[in-house]
């Protein structure tokens, strides 16, 4: 069940209009589907049913039952459809309910650090590939409704693209058809041959992630819905995208690095270059 405090509660259904029964404008179905769209979960379930049953009750047995992360998400939801009808004029506001709404806004963003998947600001396109930025929405998407098993086969074909991105920046040769594992493992040779890494620890942590990126293979083809499979179960699910997030995030990190030396190296070059003699 979530933590949130009586404050907070009362914050929100002054907001959002709860002491009458309802939630904002929303009709029964309007407010049912809203909340499929947003998390792909039926408001109307029983075990939402909190006493009378009014949509106002439904929302507050959500919070009782359901994680931080999912109230969260859903809290920022509704406050983002408050604040768009009321710029609109659908919504009358004063300067105090503005207010209550600025209080609000703290809410999702503390309730969301309980998220499912840690370093899930890694899983970003560093290209302008359509069909990248639609598979890091589609992966988000997934994790934000806790649907983690749908997750696998979009982020394994995120990783392959990520990887292949890196291997163009780097020169490093590749086959259209080279295998996840050999483009991570072509990528961490070059990091090794240019001393990128100081430990060997981290170069053997590294090496042992080539072998789990091959194993990934084998779950993106037989328990992802990429095929026609028996889906691999949650916990699995979430141990598999918080390994792969936090390679991703390392990697993310050394990128920066890199790149970060590099401008330094340019602006002493650049400073060089305007010297008088």
């Amino acid at each position: 069940m979530s933590d949130l405090t009586f404050k907070e509660k009362n914050q929100l259904e002054k907001l959002f209009g709860m002491p009458t029964g309802y939630v904002l404008d929303f009709t029964d179905r309007t407010f049912q589907d809203f909340i499929v769209e947003a998390l792909g979960i039926d408001i109307y379930n029983p075990k939402y049913n909190y006493r009378s049953g009014s949509k106002a009750n439904r929302l507050r047995g959500f919070w009782k039952v359901e994680t931080n992360y999912k109230v969260g998400v859903l809290i920022e939801r509704l406050l983002d459809y408050w604040i768009s009808n009321a710029c609109i004029g659908n919504f009358s506001y004063n300067q105090s309910d503005e207010m209550l709404y600025q209080e609000c806004l703290k809410i999702p963003n503390r309730l969301k650090k309980d998220e499912p998947i840690d370093n899930i600001d890694a899983l970003h396109a560093i290209s302008d590939d359509k069909d990248f930025i639609l598979l890091e929405k589609a992966i988000r998407e997934s994790i934000e409704k806790n649907e983690l098993e749908s997750a696998l086969d979009r982020l394994h074909t995120f990783v392959v693209k990520y990887i292949r991105e890196l291997c163009k920046k780097h020169s490093i040769q590749f086959k259209k058809d080279t295998p996840l594992h050999s483009l991570f493992g072509s990528y961490v040779k070059h990091l090794v041959s240019e001393n990128i890494i100081e430990s060997e620890m981290t170069v053997r942590i590294l090496k042992s992630s080539i072998s789990i990126m091959e194993a990934f293979n084998d779950v993106r083809n037989n328990q992802s819905f990429a095929h026609d499979n028996p889906i691999l179960n949650y916990n699995e699910s979430n141990l598999i995208l918080n390994n792969v997030a936090n390679v991703i995030h390392f990697i993310e990190s050394i990128e920066n690095e890199m790149r970060n030396a590099l401008d330094v190296d340019n602006n002493d070059e650049t400073i060089l270059d305007d010297l008088p003699f």
